[in-house]
């Protein structure tokens, strides 16, 4: 199964907005785990994202900072579906 990390803080609006875009372009259409993580909760990665949420991960790997794009991100998943993702232009 597929993962996307929302790196966040409480209040953060661009955050919500990012795990909201990736539950209707991805999450509606395959398995996938969406997390949230509070940067606020860990010293380390506080120090890494503070300035730069939401930083977002696929499978662990940083595909989008502070804006994350729908298309793009249905993009990353377009191979395995085989077909373009529903709702996504």
């Amino acid at each position: 199964m597929h993962k996307i990390t929302v790196m966040s803080k409480p209040g953060c609006h661009l955050c919500e907005a990012a795990v909201e875009v990736a539950q209707q372009v991805v999450g509606a259409h395959i398995p996938v785990l969406i997390e949230e993580v509070d940067i606020t909760q860990d010293v380390e990665l506080l120090e890494k994202y503070r300035d730069d949420i939401p930083v977002v991960l696929v499978d662990g790997v940083e595909r989008f900072r502070h804006t994350m794009d729908p298309g793009a991100l249905a993009r990353l998943f377009y191979d395995e579906l085989g077909e373009q993702l529903v709702g996504v232009a």
